[in-house]
C-alpha cells in the first residue's frame, strides 16, 4: 500500500512510481467538458463546492476524484454521466498496485469465501479500524496516501449490496483476530457492531473460528475464493504484500475442500453472531 503524489513519481522508496493511468485519463476528460462548458478551474469549483487547487489537482491527474466530486461535476458540465463511467476504476486505482487486478476479478464475482487469522477483512472493516491499520503501516505511508487507501477501501464495500447480480459472500474470521485491539476500545466496539450489522445482509454469512478448536488448515494462512459470472473458480492468497493468484482446477479444487472442512469447524452464523454480540459488550 504504497505510493506517493508528488509529481507523477513516489517520494521514497515505498513501491510505485507512477501514479495510476485512469486518474490522468479522468483528469483530460474533465478538463476537455470543462472547457467545452466555457468555465475556468475556478468557475467549476465554485459550481460544485471545491477549491481551484482540488480541481486542478484532479485535472492533472496528482489526485483522484472522490464520488462525491464527480456527480456534482457531471451535473454542472452536464456530461451525462460520462464521468461517472470512470468513477469505479478511478476508487479502484487507490487501491495498493498489487490488489488492483484481484479486485477487478472480485468486482465481477458471482462469490467470495475467505478466511481471516489475524484481522477483520476489509471489505467488513469500519473506516477508523481500516485508518488505524494503515497509519500503523511500516515503512509509515504519506497521510495522503492513507487517505487514498481508506477510501478505496471503503468503496468497495459496495460489493456486499450490489444487485446486479447480486453477490454472496462467507467470511470466516479467527476469534483472535477479533479480540486484537486495533486502535481503542472504541474503535473495536464500533468494528464489531458493524460486524453485527453486515452479518443480518441476507447474502452475507459472518463464521467466526474459535481458538477453542485449536489446530487447523486454515492456520497455513488467510485465503479467498471467488467465483466469476463464467463460473470460473479463483484462489487469492496474499500474505506481507506478497499475492498469489490461481485458476488450475485442480489445485484451486483442493482450496474449495478445505474451505468446505473450515465452515464445518467454525461456528455457525448464529453461535458466531451471539460471541461476537459478547465482545461487543452487548446483550
Amino acid at each position: 500500500m504504497r505510493d506517493s503524489a508528488r509529481n507523477g513519481r513516489t517520494a521514497s522508496g515505498n513501491g510505485e512510481s507512477e501514479l495510476p493511468g485512469v486518474w490522468a485519463a479522468y483528469g483530460r476528460l474533465l478538463q476537455h467538458l470543462r472547457k467545452q462548458a466555457g468555465l475556468s478551474q475556478q468557475a467549476l469549483g465554485d459550481a460544485i463546492g471545491y477549491s481551484l487547487e482540488q480541481v486542478a489537482s484532479v485535472e492533472q491527474g496528482r489526485r483522484p476524484a472522490k464520488a462525491t466530486f464527480t456527480l456534482a461535476a457531471d451535473r454542472a458540465l452536464e456530461a451525462r454521466g460520462v464521468l461517472e463511467v470512470l468513477q469505479d476504476e478511478v476508487e479502484r486505482a487507490k487501491l495498493p498496485r498489487f490488489f488492483r487486478d484481484f479486485a477487478l476479478l472480485e468486482a465481477e464475482a458471482l462469490s467470495r469465501f475467505s478466511y481471516d487469522p489475524l484481522l477483520v477483512p476489509g471489505l467488513l472493516q469500519t473506516q477508523a479500524y481500516a485508518q488505524t491499520l494503515l497509519e500503523a503501516h511500516f515503512p509509515p505511508l504519506d497521510e495522503e496516501i492513507i487517505e487514498q487507501r481508506v477510501s478505496g477501501r471503503l468503496a468497495r464495500q459496495a460489493l456486499l449490496a450490489r444487485r446486479s447480480p447480486p453477490m454472496v459472500f462467507v467470511f470466516i474470521v479467527e476469534e483472535g483476530a477479533l479480540r486484537r485491539t486495533v486502535g481503542s476500545a472504541a474503535v473495536m466496539r464500533e468494528q464489531l457492531r458493524h460486524l453485527l450489522t453486515c452479518s443480518q445482509m441476507r447474502n452475507v454469512e459472518v463464521q467466526v473460528m474459535p481458538t477453542t478448536r485449536g489446530a487447523h488448515s486454515g492456520l497455513n494462512g488467510p485465503m479467498v475464493l471467488v467465483e466469476s459470472t463464467d463460473r470460473r473458480q479463483h484462489v487469492y492468497v496474499e500474505a506481507q504484500d506478497v499475492v498469489s493468484v490461481r485458476s488450475d482446477r485442480n489445485e484451486v479444487s483442493e482450496f474449495w475442500l478445505r474451505y468446505g472442512m473450515l465452515r464445518s469447524q467454525a461456528l455457525n452464523s448464529e453461535d458466531s453472531s451471539h460471541l461476537i454480540q459478547r465482545m461487543a459488550g452487548e446483550p
